[in-house]
């Protein structure tokens, strides 16, 4: 995919860019896969604000993604590669021998017309997903299990990719995209190659308005707000923030504060943090 540029005909369009969409396919989504997605703007079902700067945007539908890719030993064909609207990544749409249809994060190279395959029997090619023990040690790998059978969590947005690094007794040793080292059961599956839409990070949004498309309400500063409001604001002119840390409207640390449970922790199998010098 390529990045396409407008004439500056404005401020906005001097400064904006989209992807060029003339690679995917010119069809409908598959209606079968089609559900509605109701908006919540960041409320709970108390209607308390619960994730702040979300609501409005455009109307859309959800897509039923096969994260699990457990169609074991059944041949696929590609039929269309599509836009998605609630990810990153482009999605394909897969004919199943049998016919059942269901939409896959796209890789990249992938081809409409190509056969897939899911199950451990595989080859190792673009778009095949297989558990972590059957793929060679230093293949590229995208759309990875956390625990088996849960469906893929991790390495799904547009260009990413992690390396499988080694493979010792029931874990597999990955390298992720953001540079942690992290061990997975060697039962889980993964898909070979790197996710599409790889000049993703390269598009300027150029004016608030199609940030406002997208679901996204302005965000203010806590600084730059009354006393009452934030605990950062007050103050003549710029103030320093006053207090021991950063911190949220709501006085809780921010900013490199570690929230993680030590009775439960969840980073047991980190290797390497993404953050370590």
């Amino acid at each position: 995919m390529a990045i396409k540029n407008y004439k500056p005909t404005s401020p906005s369009r001097r400064n904006m860019s989209v992807i060029d969409y003339s690679e995917l396919s010119k069809v409908k989504p598959e209606k079968s896969l089609l559900r509605p997605l109701n908006k919540f703007a960041g409320r709970n079902n108390y209607g308390r604000i619960t994730v702040r700067h979300r609501g409005g945007g455009s109307r859309r539908k959800y897509r039923l993604i096969d994260f699990k890719r457990n169609k074991l030993g059944v041949q696929g064909e590609v039929l269309t590669l599509e836009y998605d609207p609630n990810r990153s990544s482009h999605i394909a749409l897969i004919k199943y021998a049998d016919g059942e249809k269901r939409y896959i994060v796209a890789p990249q190279e992938l081809k409409i017309g190509q056969e897939i395959k899911s199950g451990a029997d595989a080859d190792i090619i673009v778009g095949n997903a297989l558990p972590l023990i059957n793929i060679p040690v230093g293949t590229f790998i995208h759309n990875i299990e956390l625990y088996p059978g849960k469906g893929a969590q991790l390495a799904r947005a547009a260009g990413i990719m992690a390396q499988l690094m080694a493979k010792e007794g029931k874990m597999a040793l990955l390298r992720l995209p953001s540079g942690e080292l992290r061990n997975v059961p060697v039962e889980c599956m993964a898909t070979v190659g790197q996710v599409g839409n790889i000049e993703h990070e390269n598009v300027k949004i150029g004016k608030a308005g199609r940030k406002r498309n997208m679901g996204w309400r302005p965000t203010v500063r806590g600084s730059v707000m009354n006393p009452c409001d934030h605990p950062h604001g007050g103050g003549e002119g710029k103030s320093p923030v006053g207090r021991p840390g950063p911190c949220t409207p709501w006085g809780k640390p921010a900013l490199g504060y570690k929230t993680r449970s030590k009775k439960n922790p969840s980073d047991k199998y980190i290797v390497k943090r993404r953050n370590s010098k």
